[in-house]
C-alpha cells in the first residue's frame, strides 16, 4: 500500500483504526439502549384470583392475560393457547358463572373474581358429567380443543336454564330449549379441527337429558 513520507500506513492498521471507531461509536448506544430498557420496566400490580375454589394472590405485568396468568403463573395448562385472537375457543373458562375468551381479558380486570377452569369442573377421578359424556361419546379426537369445548359446554346448559336466548331462539319471550339448533348455534365459537362436532352434541344432549333432532 501507498506510504506517505513520515507517516507509514498499512492496510492492518486501516482496519484496525475502523474497528476500534466503530466500537467507541457503538458502545455509547449500546449503553443507552440498555439504560432505557431498564428504566421502561413494563408496571406489575397484585391481582387475587378465585380460581377452581382457591384464592391465589398474584403479581402480574397488568398487560398478562388472564390466559397466561393461567398457565403460567398458577399453572393450570389445561385451559389452552390457541389463535390467541378469541376465535377458537380452546381458551374458555367460566368466570362468574359466564364463559369467555380468556385470552382476550387481562388478569388484573378479575380481581376477586370466580373463574373456573376445566380443572375445577372434574378430576380423572371423579369426572364432571359433561367431561364423562365427552368419554362416552368420544366428543374429542386430539383433545386440544376439548377443555373449551367441555367448559363452553356446562355454560351452555347454564345459559339455557338462565331463559337466556341465542340467535336462533325463536321466541325471545319463551324460555329456550335444548335443541341440536340451539346447541349448534351456541357452541359456534368453538372450533374442533378434527371434526367431533357430532360427537359433541350428542354428549351435550346426554347431560341434558334430550334427544338430538336432525
Amino acid at each position: 500500500m501507498h506510504q506517505d513520507e513520515g507517516f507509514p500506513v498499512s492496510r492492518r492498521g486501516v482496519i484496525a483504526g475502523g474497528v476500534a471507531s466503530a466500537t467507541l461509536v457503538a458502545a455509547p448506544a449500546a449503553q443507552a439502549q440498555t439504560q432505557g430498557t431498564a428504566q421502561s420496566a413494563p408496571p406489575t400490580m397484585p391481582v387475587t384470583l378465585k380460581v377452581n375454589g382457591r384464592t391465589t394472590k398474584i403479581n402480574v405485568d397488568t398487560r398478562t392475560t388472564l390466559l397466561d396468568a393461567l398457565r403460567e403463573n398458577l399453572k393450570l395448562t389445561g385451559t389452552k393457547k390457541g389463535c390467541d385472537h378469541g376465535q377458537c375457543g380452546a381458551c374458555t373458562v367460566i368466570v362468574e358463572g359466564r364463559r369467555i375468551n380468556s385470552c382476550l381479558t387481562l388478569a388484573v380486570m378479575h380481581e376477586g373474581e370466580e373463574i373456573t377452569t376445566i380443572e375445577g369442573l372434574g378430576t380423572p377421578e371423579k369426572l364432571h358429567a359433561m367431561q364423562a359424556a365427552f368419554v362416552k361419546h368420544d366428543g374429542y379426537q386430539c383433545g386440544y380443543c376439548t377443555p373449551g369445548q367441555i367448559c363452553s359446554a356446562v355454560a351452555t346448559l347454564g345459559e339455557i336454564k338462565a331463559g337466556i336466548p341465542s340467535h336462533v331462539t325463536g321466541d325471545i319471550s319463551a324460555q329456550p330449549t335444548v335443541s341440536t339448533d340451539e346447541l349448534r348455534e351456541r357452541m359456534s365459537g368453538n372450533i374442533c379441527r378434527c371434526g367431533a362436532y357430532a360427537n359433541i352434541i350428542d354428549a351435550i344432549h346426554d347431560v341434558a337429558g334430550t334427544e338430538r333432532t336432525a
